[in-house]
């Protein structure tokens, strides 16, 4: 997605995600117009003394020679990953969240905007809370984190930690159940992924 063509102004990345890519260093990048970053960007940073270290920098700036490849492979894998899941609706997954699919409520929105349907898959399982537990718990390769954005895969239950502080109303309102987690896909082998999601799956049935 390119949100300055968007007409978006400002824009704000997490360098720690993606442009590094290997959870390696903290970082944020900040774009917008020559006059925005002339006019404010610049005063702000030269008044608060906030600087990324040479050494992260080095390692973000390394990251971006191979963005492109990795996120694509990530990309790919993730809709792989999201279609299997999509077949697995009788054996406990309640829905699938990811903008790549033609059943994702903002699917032509997400065509129109992206090349991809991103490196992030979200599904919701029956049973809340102790089967996304279940599942979590049968997993092998993907990783429980809070993090997300690796070259690994790594998978978070929100409800108990990136929003685990809102009240269950709130978090019901932005469509996060106790049995919602989000999933990071990373560059292993999608086919090795996918049967660690059906161990994770054949979980939920002990």
């Amino acid at each position: 997605q390119r949100p300055l063509e968007l007409g978006a102004d400002v824009v704000v990345y997490s360098a720690t995600k993606h442009i590094d890519g290997q959870g390696r260093c903290l970082g944020g990048i900040v774009l917008g117009s020559a006059k925005y970053v002339n006019d404010h960007l610049h005063p702000f940073y030269k008044h608060t003394g906030g600087a990324l270290s040479p050494f992260n920098a080095w390692v973000m700036l390394k990251g971006l020679e191979t963005l492109g490849l990795r996120v694509r492979a990530q990309t790919e894998g993730a809709q792989r990953i999201a279609d299997h899941l999509a077949e697995k609706r009788s054996l406990g997954v309640k829905r699938v969240i990811y903008p790549g699919r033609p059943d994702h409520p903002q699917a032509e929105l997400a065509r129109r905007q992206m090349k991809a349907g991103s490196t992030l898959v979200s599904f919701e399982f029956e049973g809340g809370k102790a089967a996304a537990f279940r599942f979590l718990n049968g997993l092998s390769i993907i990783r429980l984190s809070n993090n997300l954005g690796d070259a690994k895969s790594l998978i978070t239950h929100p409800a108990t930690t990136t929003h685990q502080r809102l009240k269950p109303d709130a978090r019901a309102e932005l469509g996060i159940s106790d049995g919602l987690v989000r999933l990071s896909v990373g560059l292993e082998a999608a086919d090795d992924l996918i049967a660690d999601i059906d161990q994770g799956i054949a979980a939920l049935k002990l």
